[in-house]
């Protein structure tokens, strides 16, 4: 449910605040300078909040209609991965290269050509007559993404002074919970309506409207703005760093259907291979000009060491199970994707209510305690449902997963709120951009290896339960349920892994957060500012 970008500075990344102008005006290079009282400046955040919540919303949609997808398309089990890892993959590897490109040409440009390219790769996947196309389409619109998303919070930085700058992110923060509540209940309505005869078509179909409207009116109202001391991107980078996850994914995703021959194998294998030649040339590049794609002394920095391997195992969590889940539902129980909506409504207020206390009273008083009883209640909460899977069969009903459910919202809004300030507590300000995008980048990563891993933890077992019942169509239904119930106890250890991480974090993020660091940089003072929150779900 999350996204959240990377990048910027002078030193270390491309420096938003040296971009922005002096407090209380706005230079642009259209429609000459705004003040305060400018009203164009909210329209222009307007624009760029409804694109943020458009690509929000375009992440949680897909899952609620992936059994339509699979159906109306005969996609295989690895298309229908790749429908969501290709999306997180692309998304991942574009991320900090998109910020710095803001940086270099100017954000305003940037943000143009990404949602005028996501409105198109959208309208690519509406219309896509084969998982090929489809799978190709939501590649694009990840890539397209990662150009678009790292303006938002750059464009809203050069376009306010500090002082107003609280309320928006606070806007920010309201239009992340509305996107997470609603995507999956959008979609579901979208799938089940089944408007002209389109099925799921229209989850990507509506964001043509939007994506134009969002065009002409930014370039309109938004203000041009750049870095002027940018950093150098570093193509190579993304392109060994590229090549490591592809390594390591596909095979996961093509292995069990091609009986796991020994090229898998040897990728797997030279993933690793790749990926220590990505860190030697990252040192290089860092000596050479100072702009690696990635900034490895931040990993010096043992409490961002641990938060990322804890934001890159958690987003392992929310690949596997957020598909699985989905999987269980439609297929396993028969339920259509309206039910399978609103049965996960629960879990999606749990998490706004638990992230909304967590921060504003739990963790000033208890620090890394919260983080750790929000991993230890999700545990608990997967255990309950693995129960009461294997109890009611396929017997079960929506209210009797709102329990479980509850409790794995509490404990994932107990974590996922505080804990991009704990992992970055420890980090110098002066890099706190570079680390945020980091975290983003790596999110995202792991979720993409999660849904890699749905074939040999969920759909291995579908694929052994329906041969051990020699293809019987009444065997599908319960190989799922079962497929589920295993699945959920992988996800059980990931958890207590996130929850022995989390001891090396510290025991209070005395530190900066996201937005009070983008909120409180001046003009050209030099500080390494995300340009977005690393909120993440």
């Amino acid at each position: 449910m999350t996204s959240a970008p990377p990048s910027g500075t002078p030193d270390d990344e491309s420096s938003i605040s040296a971009a922005a102008p002096p407090e209380g005006a706005v230079t642009a290079q259209s429609g000459g300078p705004a003040t305060p009282g400018d009203r164009r400046r909210w329209f222009a955040l307007a624009i760029v909040m409804t694109a943020a919540f458009m690509d929000l919303v375009d992440v949680t949609i897909v899952n609620i209609a992936i059994p339509s997808i699979q159906g109306s398309l005969g996609a295989t089990f690895s298309a229908i991965q790749w429908i969501t890892a290709g999306y997180a993959l692309a998304f991942a590897a574009g991320l900090i290269t998109g910020g710095r490109l803001g940086d270099i040409y100017g954000r305003k440009r940037l943000f143009l050509i990404g949602i005028g390219g996501f409105t198109l790769a959208s309208a690519l996947c509406g219309f896509a007559a084969n998982p090929d196309v489809l799978v190709a389409s939501r590649i694009l619109q990840g890539a397209t993404a990662a150009l678009m998303v790292p303006q938002v919070l750059s464009i809203v930085h050069a376009t306010f002074p500090a002082h107003e700058r609280g309320k928006v992110f606070g806007l920010f923060g309201a239009i992340v919970g509305l996107g997470a509540v609603t995507g999956p209940l959008l979609g579901a309505l979208l799938t089940e309506w089944n408007l002209f005869g389109l099925e799921w078509r229209p989850i990507f179909l509506i964001n043509l409207p939007v994506g134009i409207a969002g065009l002409i009116l930014g370039r309109k109202f938004i203000t041009e703005s750049k870095a002027p001391r940018a950093l150098r991107l570093d193509l190579p980078g993304v392109a060994l760093v590229t090549l490591a996850l592809l390594a390591l994914i596909y095979p996961l995703t093509r292995g069990r259907e091609l009986d796991w021959p020994l090229w898998g194998y040897l990728s797997m294998a030279g993933s690793l291979v790749v990926l220590a030649v990505f860190v030697a040339y990252e040192r290089w590049k860092t000596r050479r000009d100072g702009s690696p794609l990635v900034e490895l002394s931040l990993f010096k920095v043992k409490s961002f060491a641990a938060g990322i391997a804890v934001q890159l195992t958690f987003g392992v969590f929310t690949g596997v199970f957020f598909m699985v889940w989905t999987l269980y539902m439609q297929i396993g129980l028969g339920w259509s994707a309206l039910r399978a909506g609103v049965t996960g409504i629960p879990f999606s207020v749990a998490v706004s209510v638990a992230a909304g206390i967590s921060v504003q009273k739990l963790v000033p008083r208890f620090g890394r305690k919260v983080l750790q009883t929000g991993a230890l209640t999700m545990a608990a909460g997967l255990l309950l449902y693995i129960w009461e899977a294997d109890h009611y069969g396929k017997d079960i009903s929506s209210w009797q997963m709102a329990l479980p459910l509850i409790v794995m919202g509490l404990g994932m809004g107990l974590i996922v709120a505080p804990l991009t300030d704990a992992v970055l507590s420890e980090v110098p300000k002066e890099h706190a951009g570079s680390a945020s995008g980091l975290i983003n980048t790596t999110g995202q990563t792991g979720n993409a290896f999660g849904i890699g891993l749905v074939s040999v933890i969920f759909f291995g077992i579908v694929d052994d339960k329906v041969e051990a019942a020699r293809g019987a169509r009444s065997a599908v239904g319960a190989a799922y349920v079962d497929a589920f119930q295993n699945a959920l106890g992988w996800v059980v250890g990931v958890l207590l892994v996130i929850f022995l991480l989390m001891f090396a974090l510290p025991k209070k993020a005395a530190g900066h957060g996201v937005a009070e660091a983008v909120a409180a940089a001046g003009p050209d003072d030099g500080t390494d500012v995300p340009k977005e929150p690393a909120l993440t779900a």
